[in-house]
């Protein structure tokens, strides 16, 4: 981990201090353009993402039992299953030109583009709303079922529930979920690749791409990733400032019951919100796959390029679960010990390649191959790495409280029998946490499948994976071929997430 991210940072650095970068600081005009629509466009989406994410979470607090809740809350899992390209066509075929909602507004002359602002807005926002809104209803579901029964024994007026029992819980969540929301939009790159609509709507990391690809300038590149860089360390930092957990009074009983969501006129109310926010997320799902079996699905894949890269896409996705999941367990095995400085080294090297996003990370090593004239030779090495890396985090978190408890259950027993190293994860280990692996092994195969940051560095006509084809099918106008390899990406990344699920949830049963 040390290697990969200091070799990508230093790379930055040398090109930065061998080519000043001249009007190209923040000086300069269209920098400064860009430093601000990322900025503003992160800012919007996050405004939007909780404004929705907020009443929605409110009404299915308040509405505990209804048929298909839990379907609805397993949909607003699905976003993070879903690659960026995969929505980008979603969103196309409900906002777009002739989408259904345009469909519907150009009978009262009311037309706006997708691309541009408005598409990245709705394309972030079905991304993050979900996210925020899963997370502030955690946050309502932990107040205790004490504070519902004396404010129904009050007779609270539905604002002063929210001022005295809700408001309280989420403004210790609101902040570090806005901050995790703004800094996934500043991260963004698929989603304004496809959707910015030209230099008017481009950000920090799209230009980095544009700079090396197209223009070839590495030392604008290296300016604009040394910047993004700077933007993200300082939003951890503030992230870190508001993500402190605030503690709670633990309630006599596991199942709270809420009383103010009683009432035909407040059922009517949460039930509109919950209709709304489930259909802001349906419809560009319903759009992808109406689209998609509208495409020649049988030509597409008796194609040799879409079969090329659909196997290129699995291989590099295999050899990045298994080499992430080589990182992460003498990490996880660190962090399972008693020696608590080495948990933490453990958990701080597993979410250091937080700091540098893909582009950037990837845009050090575009970079360093460079300077040794082999740009393209170690290119499936290093997306296999780099993605590899991608994953560490949400892997570790997945991994890492599992064997915390497996070795709590069989660390003194393994002492007294004297079974250790490989023997130890043989027979021990590996029988009580192959659900588990089977579960972050599909979780990174899905993350891997669907990246399109590194592989836009590193691709070309040897190395071309399934976003990256879908990506040149887009721009190539071959909007039908698109839509149809969109479907069979967010399939295929949907059926590795709920078979791996699946089979973690039937052991947990067990």
């Amino acid at each position: 981990i040390f290697i990969v991210i200091v070799a990508a940072f230093a790379a930055l650095g040398f090109v930065a201090l061998e080519s000043p970068v001249r009007n190209s600081g923040l000086g300069d005009p269209y920098t400064r353009k860009i430093v601000g629509f990322t900025l503003w466009q992160a800012a919007l989406s996050t405004l939007l993402s909780l404004g929705l994410a907020l009443p929605g979470a409110r009404a299915l607090a308040r509405q505990e039992r209804f048929f298909g809740r839990i379907f609805l809350l397993r949909l607003f899992a699905l976003p993070l299953a879903l690659p960026a390209l995969v929505v980008v066509l979603g969103v196309i075929g409900v906002w777009g030109r002739q989408g259904w909602v345009m469909g519907i507004t150009r009978e009262f002359g009311i037309e706006f583009s997708v691309f541009g602002l408005a598409g990245i807005l709705l394309a972030h926002v079905f991304f993050n709303m979900p996210l925020a809104l899963r997370l502030l209803l955690a946050r309502l579901e932990s107040v205790p079922v004490e504070s519902w029964r004396l404010a129904a024994q009050l007779d609270l007026t539905p604002f002063a529930v929210f001022m005295l029992v809700e408001w309280p819980v989420l403004k210790s969540a609101l902040a570090g979920v806005a901050g995790l929301v703004f800094m996934l939009c500043l991260a963004s790159f698929a989603v304004v690749l496809t959707l910015g609509g030209g230099p008017g709507s481009t950000t920090i990391e799209v230009a980095i791409y544009q700079a090396l690809r197209f223009d070839f300038d590495p030392a604008r590149a290296v300016f604009l990733a040394l910047l993004q860089l700077a933007l993200t360390l300082v939003l951890l930092v503030v992230l870190k400032r508001f993500m402190t957990p605030t503690p709670l009074t633990p309630p006599l009983r596991l199942i709270s019951v809420r009383l103010d969501g009683r009432g035909l006129c407040r059922r009517l109310a949460d039930g509109a919100v919950i209709v709304l926010t489930a259909a802001f997320l349906l419809l560009p799902l319903a759009a992808l796959v109406r689209d998609g079996l509208s495409a020649d699905l049988i030509r597409l894949l008796s194609e040799k390029s879409v079969l090329r890269a659909g196997a290129t896409s699995l291989a590099i996705a295999c050899g990045a679960a298994l080499l992430c999941h080589l990182v992460a367990w003498p990490l996880v095995k660190l962090a399972s010990g008693r020696k608590t400085r080495l948990a933490g080294l453990s958990e701080l090297s597993a979410s250091a390649i937080l700091v540098m996003p893909p582009v950037v990370l990837g845009a050090g090593w575009f970079v360093l191959l460079h300077k040794w004239g082999s740009v393209f030779s170690f290119s499936a090495i290093v997306v296999v790495v780099i993605n590899a890396l991608m994953a560490l985090p949400f892997v570790y978190r997945i991994l890492a409280p599992a064997l915390t408890r497996a070795a709590s259950a069989s660390d003194r027993l393994c002492a007294s029998l004297d079974i250790t190293g490989f023997a130890r994860f043989r027979l021990i280990d590996w029988p009580m946490l192959r659900r588990v692996f089977a579960l972050s092994m599909g979780f990174a195969m899905a993350l891997s499948l669907g990246d399109l940051g590194v592989i836009a560095l590193f691709g070309s006509q040897d190395l071309v994976t399934l976003p990256l084809l879908l990506l040149q099918r887009m721009g190539s106008y071959r909007t039908m071929d698109a839509a149809g390899l969109a479907l069979l990406l967010g399939a295929l990344c949907f059926a590795l997430l709920y078979g791996s699920e699946k089979l973690f949830r039937s052991a947990q049963n067990a």
